[in-house]
């Protein structure tokens, strides 16, 4: 659809239908819906020199595509608006600081504890394009460029986020809300159809307080806003596909798949709402079951708990070297020296490297160093 056609519409017919998709979303579980441009120069910038201090660790994808990531209409050719919806994911029982403050329980990150959130997302934001088009004038739909994105493309979602009014980038670099927290996953659709932006920002209220940074086991945030990735809990254990550094394991604690702590540590997700959603419900005791009973899991156990799980995505090696460090800086026992002998005989390489780790941590004189347990809230 040209622009000259899309102008046909008039802009009555436009907003009308920006209150239809906002109204649409909510029926479609989103909690929230906004529109922006595709001014994305600025965040462009910030990319660029996020890159060019090396943050992005093994995620080279990140510098790929030119600059279609931060030009919406390279990437899909006509795009002229970005639908931004949100759609919370936080379990009503998440249980979350209870598993944190136990260094024998295994944390998983409360976005994976349920169903894989990517094609639940995309599938809802195909059904909101399908409305769309079928909402416009005959001779319009056909024409009609729309593409919705669920993290599987090179598109900035957090800015553009940002710039439709679903939050502020906070100094955790995660969009967050005074009355929704940031327990939230994103989602976009790029349109051809000039319909009118959301133009009242969510000013950024996170003012001097500095407690996601400072809490952050592995001091990731080198300043506010800036995250290297190659510290970052969440990368460790998910995109990082080689040996985790020593230096940094201890640091790591229970966290076995992603991290929350400067989620969990944040004031205004004391307003967060739970998830409506069951998809988002735990499954398989991934919200609160031992680093043993996870670690004793076969290579089948994992192909089956792990169908339409995120966490399917790094595979049982990379699951069993997680859950190693996790052993290694858990309570000194007997049984978990025996699981971790056991599973040795029968490891790869790399597995087999942080099980010794984790031997000779369980094995040493004194509690295992460095692990610092999550810190009662007030």
């Amino acid at each position: 659809m040209s622009t000259a056609d899309n102008r046909s519409l008039s802009d009555t017919e436009l907003r009308n239908l920006a209150d239809n998709i906002r109204d649409w979303g909510r029926e479609l579980g989103f909690q929230q819906v906004g529109i922006t441009d595709i001014d994305l120069n600025t965040a462009g910038s910030r990319l660029a020199q996020w890159l060019d201090n090396d943050y992005q660790g093994e995620m080279t994808w990140m510098a790929d595509h030119g600059d279609k990531r931060w030009r919406p209409a390279r990437l899909l050719p006509g795009t002229l608006r970005v639908i931004c919806a949100r759609m919370d994911y936080l379990p009503p029982e998440s249980n979350l600081i209870a598993v944190l403050r136990d260094r024998d329980q295994a944390y998983v990150s409360r976005y994976a504890v349920g169903r894989d959130y990517h094609k639940l997302v995309r599938k809802r934001l195909a059904v909101l394009a399908g409305k769309i088009s079928a909402s416009l004038p005959e001779e319009f739909a056909d024409q009609v460029v729309q593409r919705p994105f669920v993290d599987s493309a090179p598109v900035m979602e957090k800015p553009l986020a940002e710039k439709a009014g679903l939050g502020w980038m906070g100094k955790h670099t995660l969009i967050l809300h005074k009355e929704f927290g940031s327990w939230f996953f994103l989602g976009e659709i790029y349109t051809s159809l000039p319909l009118p932006v959301d133009t009242d920002t969510v000013e950024n209220a996170c003012g001097s307080c500095s407690a996601c940074l400072n809490i952050c086991p592995t001091k990731a945030f080198p300043a506010p806003y800036q995250l290297d990735a190659r510290r970052c809990i969440s990368y460790l254990t998910i995109e990082h596909k080689g040996s985790i550094p020593a230096e940094l394991r201890p640091l790591i604690g229970n966290r076995v798949f992603g991290c929350d702590d400067c989620q969990v540590i944040c004031p205004w997700n004391r307003f967060a709402r739970p998830t409506g959603e069951a998809d988002f419900a735990p499954r398989h005791g991934l919200d609160d079951s031992s680093l043993q009973t996870l670690f004793a899991w076969t290579a089948e156990d994992f192909d089956e708990k792990s169908a339409g799980s995120p966490i399917r995505r790094i595979g049982y090696e990379r699951w069993q070297r997680n859950l190693a460090v996790g052993l290694g800086n858990a309570t000194p026992s007997a049984e978990t020296i025996r699981l971790l002998r056991q599973r040795l005989a029968t490891a790869s390489p790399l597995v087999a490297e942080h099980i010794r780790w984790a031997i000779d941590r369980q094995t040493g004189e004194g509690n295992p160093t460095g692990i610092r347990p999550f810190p009662r809230l007030k």
